[in-house]
């Protein structure tokens, strides 16, 4: 049996004290042997089109398939196993009893095992397999769904652990009552809740879906993967990943199933509320997200869905600093992404050291930064990416017709032409300009290169606007730049009343959004955004019950 207990010491040790630390490299030029690693990585992806994806699963019904790559769009041709539900159920649950008698030490050691096999053996064709489902780019599949989705992974089991470490295994336990001493002997017993179903989101497959796979498999349970049909590769690989390794060390590899469905027929809805169902991770709309918070009972419900993340721009000591972070940040994955900020507030004057400066300018001042960012295709491939679906387009096209009815269109969008993808889906972003009594456009999230710029009456009303789109829309974080250090102090307090992550004054090369594994947490579980943060206790905690038995001491000499 391998031993990872010095990686995952190390992992408590920087969940502790939430210091900067990963154990994988951070760019794809730095991982071991890069060169080779990467064109075996591609070589592996290009072998897997066109073909069955070969997947032993219990209860197979046939073949799916319908993943388009947003860089060629086209077919992957890739198929898949669509297997039957009550079939996976069954299955599932028949593997959790031996699975659970397996012991922490041991579950936590496998599952690291699984985490270091996508990471040396799988992580470059995994990237290829998210750039051409997901359509992120090359280095964002790398970072983004790749090392720091492992590091979430790794992260979930630290708090799977200490959520089970803190429960005794057994106990001596005596009190007089009356005339008589009684001595107990407890014995404590920690049970899985059952088969979990994890759903997946298109554009960011891997990085909820690891962290809520192993936060159920650590605690106990079968975990059956869902993945949205436009992005199945990545999940196919890590579900195909696992249950060779749980073969391979004697137990089912029934803890670990792939559900396959299309858009024509979602089984989302029957999974759910499948009686053998208690964990659903749902990752994806905030509309389905919230019919599973109301309809998952009795299963357990971990949502992360979407909502309006918005920026307050009242100052800054550095004006242009902080415009091409905002500008950057806002381009980044074509604002793809559910930390993406969508609503830029504007009181009518922004304060700098060299005076204030008028709203209109500084929105035009964005618009500007957004452009340069984009104009030069090869660096706009870089940042922006692609475009996952095509209703993306129909979207963005949407909101310009709106924002010339009601607004000011302050930077239009168009397709750039991708350097090494002439096919490429792309669309450079488009920012609006508008009141702020058109809260019924833009208080809510529009999922895309889309961001509004909105007009308040005071750097106070400015905060007011954004905090009340977290606590009404949901919203996962916000960004606040000002200089005056009281209104830093009442922002601060009224993002966290609203339940939303808040950055201030940030600059410089990191991307605003950029969230930090074992540091970092996401979402708060308090406003519409979610109900679930990774990753606390509460994220693994109630995966798996306590049971107890408890009998008198028996007479050692008897």
């Amino acid at each position: 049996m391998f031993d990872h207990s010095a990686l995952l010491a190390r992992a408590r040790q920087a969940c502790t004290d939430r210091a900067c630390w990963s154990p994988y490299p951070e760019m794809p030029k730095l991982y071991p042997q890069a060169e080779e690693a990467a064109a075996q990585g591609k070589a592996a992806f290009e072998a897997l089109l066109g073909q069955p994806f070969a997947l032993d699963l219990p209860g197979v019904t046939g073949q799916a398939g319908e993943e388009i790559s947003p860089y060629t769009q086209a077919p992957l041709g890739i198929t898949y196993p669509q297997a039957d539900p009550d079939t996976l159920f069954a299955a599932a649950r028949a593997a959790i009893p031996g699975w659970a008698g397996a012991g922490i030490d041991t579950r936590l050691n496998l599952l690291m095992e699984g985490l270091d096999r996508l990471y040396r053996e799988h992580l470059f064709t995994l990237v290829h397999a998210v750039m051409h489902t997901a359509g992120q780019s090359y280095n964002m599949a790398y970072a983004g769904s790749g090392v720091n989705a492992l590091d979430r992974g790794i992260e979930a089991l630290v708090y799977a652990e200490q959520a089970m470490r803190a429960v005794a295994p057994q106990a001596r336990w005596t009190r007089r009552f009356g005339p008589d001493e009684i001595a107990l002997d407890k014995t404590y017993r920690l049970v899985p809740r059952g088969v979990a179903v994890c759903f997946t989101c298109a554009s960011f497959p891997t990085w909820n879906a690891w962290p809520s796979m192993l936060a159920s498999l650590a605690t106990g349970n079968a975990v059956i993967v869902k993945p949205h049909p436009a992005s199945v590769l990545p999940m196919a690989i890590t579900v195909r990943v696992f249950r060779a390794l749980l073969a391979e060390q004697g137990f089912d590899p029934n803890l670990v199933t792939l559900c396959l469905d299309t858009l024509e027929a979602p089984l989302g809805k029957v999974l759910i509320k499948h009686e053998d169902c208690a964990i659903v991770d749902f990752t994806g709309s905030a509309r389905f997200g919230q019919w599973v918070e109301a309809n998952a009972h009795p299963a357990l419900a971990f949502t992360e869905t979407s909502g309006c993340n918005t920026v307050v721009l009242a100052g800054a000591e550095d004006l242009d600093a902080a415009i091409r972070s905002l500008a950057t940040t806002m381009c980044m994955f074509s604002a793809q992404m559910c930390t993406s900020p969508q609503n830029v507030y504007l009181p009518p004057w922004i304060d700098t050291p060299e005076g204030t400066v008028a709203r209109d300018e500084v929105a035009a001042r964005l618009a500007s930064a957004i452009a340069r960012l984009t104009e030069d295709p090869r660096r706009a491939a870089m940042i922006l990416a692609t475009v996952q679906g095509a209703g993306t387009l129909a979207l963005i096209e949407a909101m310009r017709r709106e924002g010339q009815a009601r607004g000011r269109v302050l930077l239009d969008s168009r397709p750039y032409a991708h350097p090494d993808f002439p096919d490429a889906r792309t669309a450079t972003p488009l920012l609006v300009g508008l009141g702020k009594e058109a809260r019924d456009l833009y208080a809510e999230e529009r999922f895309g290169p889309i961001g509004f710029v909105i007009a308040c009456d005071s750097a106070e009303d400015a905060l007011e606007q954004a905090t009340r789109d977290a606590r009404e829309q949901g919203g996962i974080t916000g960004f606040l730049y000002a200089r005056d250090e009281a209104f830093i102090e009442r922002a601060e307090a009224a993002y966290a009343r609203a339940g939303a992550q808040l950055t201030i004054n940030l600059t410089g090369a990191m991307p605003l959004n950029f969230a930090a594994a074992y540091s970092d947490y996401h979402v708060t579980g308090l406003n519409g955004a979610g109900n679930a943060a990774l990753t606390t206790l509460a994220f693994v905690a109630s995966r798996f019950a306590v049971t107890q038995s408890r009998r008198p001491v028996r007479d050692a000499n008897a």
